[in-house]
């Protein structure tokens, strides 16, 4: 039973990466980078942030620490460091990373159980004390959370929707059906809102 709902738990994980990582497919370094919300969120480096999410999580918190130096996720980096992929930091480089650190957390999620206690220093003292369950339960809903963004920015970056490859989760509609629609909803907003 504690199997099957361990597998379960890192199928969604690694539906969320999958997510994650094919919002990058196709696109240059620039779109990658771009930053389409006034906070900078940008596609790699939502792929960089989540890595380190991941490497902190199934590694420090279990004393299997990910063997790479991530600078970004010290604390002496700079404010949002995590959220974008400097001039050094290609795009294969940010993506390769990451898969490394797939490979690191999938070892760690594999050999423990999940009442395999751990330890998060970076939460709250009352809060530290997890287990394998939390963690994983955790990961997913920030690793979803982050897909979920991605979504927003690459539509923003070129349109491009949907929820996996050939097996998008929207109405089929052609460019004009999808201008109706949202021509209908900015006015339903506008009528509701009182706007112009």
């Amino acid at each position: 039973m504690a199997d099957d709902a361990k597998d379960e738990l890192h199928r969604y994980l690694r539906e969320g990466r999958e997510a994650l990582l094919w919002k990058l497919e196709g696109l240059g370094e620039r779109d990658a980078r771009r930053p389409l919300t006034p906070t900078g969120t940008n596609l790699l480096g939502l792929v960089k942030h989540v890595a380190g999410v991941e490497a902190g999580y199934f590694g420090e918190v279990f004393a299997r620490p990910f063997p790479e130096p991530l600078p970004w996720t010290q604390d002496d980096a700079e404010p949002n460091a995590d959220m974008w992929a400097s001039a050094e930091e290609s795009r294969a480089g940010v993506v390769d990373l990451y898969r490394r650190v797939q490979e690191h957390s999938d070892a760690t999620i594999a050999a423990l159980p999940l009442d395999a206690p751990g330890t998060v220093p970076w939460w709250r003292p009352e809060s530290r004390s997890v287990t394998l369950r939390r963690v994983l339960v955790h990961v997913v809903a920030e690793t979803h959370r982050h897909a979920g963004h991605a979504d927003v920015v690459r539509e923003l970056v070129d349109g491009a929707a949907g929820l996996r490859p050939g097996g998008s989760n929207l109405p089929e509609g052609d460019a004009a059906w999808w201008s109706a629609y949202r021509a209908r909803l900015q006015r339903v907003a506008d009528e509701v809102g009182g706007g112009a």
